[in-house]
């Protein structure tokens, strides 16, 4: 069952019993209208997922039916159904609100696949407001996002070994978050009132490294001219991460291995044992235990970390949470930079999710970026994403490539089409390029378009 409520708004009865059958079949509540001024009234006292409007009706018109339904309720994916598509009436539709039309007579696959793809679309943006809010109430990044079953085992193993001391070795590719797991290892236990630090171990060489961990007393080397206190030292009984702990160098994994046993140490320098209370996480993207039979990993330490060990999956084995990550990245970054985006088309997310990942979610959050700030309208389209992202299977069919334009060229295209599709209408035009009207004209003349 696909779930979703949906109203059909139709004069014509019999187009309203056999879409509201075959959307019944389909596992939607489905309400019905036979007039725009029934529909009006259902729809001040509920709300829909979904609006489902014939264009042309006696009294009030589809689109005096769209323009309403937005206006009480912004969230409501509205799909207008017509016998007398035009261009301008199909921009029009857009421009008011809809999500997309149907021409009449409609295939049973192609009212499957526009419902579907409009129940999508209103998911991802109650998606994004919801994660907008909670980023908004949080202040931080929340740690750990998706309903994947990879997901689901992690957190449940997190939730369960948060609340002990016990050493976690976390595992996974670069860029899957092995920091906000530990985070979040930090944030169900018991010290979750106290410090978290994180250390990249192979941002720094051996001798960095141990002043990073373990502080300097004064006048412990050439520049030391003030007490430093170690990370070790600093975290108290909050939670140090050690992030890449195979990049380590075998001396310094013996000097962490002492702290592990000893759970003391000494700034560089000093002579007066300073006690370890904090919990100790480390991660890895490297394959430790092979690294342990080359000898480039020292055996003793592995099994000292490796109390408990987390795997991290990769984003392509929970491709199913793409899009609530997406959503949550579009949050964070139109908020960021004070633009209104709801979400993507069904397309985009198509492509986002056909897409292999190599840099993991970080890579997702990087192209998820890119495209909030290149965004022109509030619906990120597939052609708003990078050209690499094709989501498609390699051809083996070699295609030629299209013949370059100027981007002169490519303004005067669309200038043209967009007027076109307004019946020459220049305000209508201009609202819909996002332009006003003296600025539109202007182009009109550069380009040579007023007598076209």
């Amino acid at each position: 069952m696909k779930g979703g409520a949906i109203l059909i708004v139709d004069d014509e009865a019999i187009a309203v019993e056999n879409l509201g059958h075959i959307l019944t079949r389909e596992g939607y509540v489905v309400s019905t209208a036979a007039s725009g001024e029934e529909a009006l009234t259902i729809l001040t006292e509920r709300e829909f997922d979904l609006v489902l409007t014939d264009l042309r009706m006696k009294g009030l018109d589809g689109l005096a039916v769209l323009a309403e339904s937005k206006r009480l309720w912004p969230d409501t994916e509205v799909v207008v159904m017509t016998g007398h598509a035009t261009v301008a009436t199909a921009v029009e539709a857009m421009r008011l609100g809809a999500c997309h039309y149907l021409t009449k007579p409609y295939g049973l696959a192609e009212v499957r696949a526009t419902v579907a793809e409009a129940m999508d679309k209103r998911r991802l943006r109650l998606e994004v407001a919801r994660l907008s809010r909670q980023v908004a109430e949080m202040g931080r990044t929340p740690l750990i996002i998706g309903e994947s079953p990879a997901v689901q085992a992690l957190k449940d193993n997190i939730h369960h070994i948060a609340p002990t001391d016990s050493t976690v070795l976390i595992l996974g590719e670069t860029g899957t978050g092995k920091e906000l797991v530990a985070r979040a290892i930090h944030e169900a236990s018991l010290r979750n009132d106290r410090r978290f630090l994180a250390i990249n171990c192979g941002a720094f060489n051996e001798d960095l490294l141990a002043n990073e961990l373990f502080g300097h007393e004064k006048g412990a080397f050439s520049g030391a001219s003030t007490l430093k206190k170690g990370l070790l030292e600093v975290a108290g009984e909050g939670t140090l991460f050690l992030d890449e702990i195979g990049e380590m160098s075998l001396t310094m994994q013996v000097r962490l291995l002492r702290v592990l046993q000893e759970r003391h140490f000494f700034r560089v320098g000093g002579t007066q044992e300073i006690p370890v209370t904090a919990r100790i996480l480390a991660a890895t993207n490297k394959d430790l235990k092979g690294d342990v039979e080359r000898g480039l990993f020292r055996a003793d330490l592995y099994y000292r970390l490796n109390v408990i060990t987390l795997r991290v999956p990769p984003l392509s084995g929970r491709r199913q949470d793409i899009p609530l990550l997406a959503a949550y990245f579009i949050a964070k970054y139109a908020a960021a930079m004070g633009k209104k985006l709801s979400g993507f088309s069904s397309e985009a997310v198509r492509r986002l999710m056909a897409y292999e990942y190599p840099g993991n979610i970080r890579e997702l959050e990087n192209i998820v970026q890119r495209t909030v700030i290149m965004a022109k309208g509030d619906v990120i389209e597939a052609g708003d994403l990078p050209q690499d992202l094709s989501g498609d299977a390699p051809s083996l069919v070699k295609h030629e490539a299209p013949p370059l334009v100027t981007l002169e060229e490519l303004e005067r295209r669309h200038i043209q089409a967009v007027m076109a599709a307004c019946d020459g209408n220049k305000t209508r035009a201009a609202e819909i390029l996002g332009i006003d009207r003296v600025s539109l004209w202007r182009k009109v003349k550069r380009l040579g378009l007023d007598g076209a």
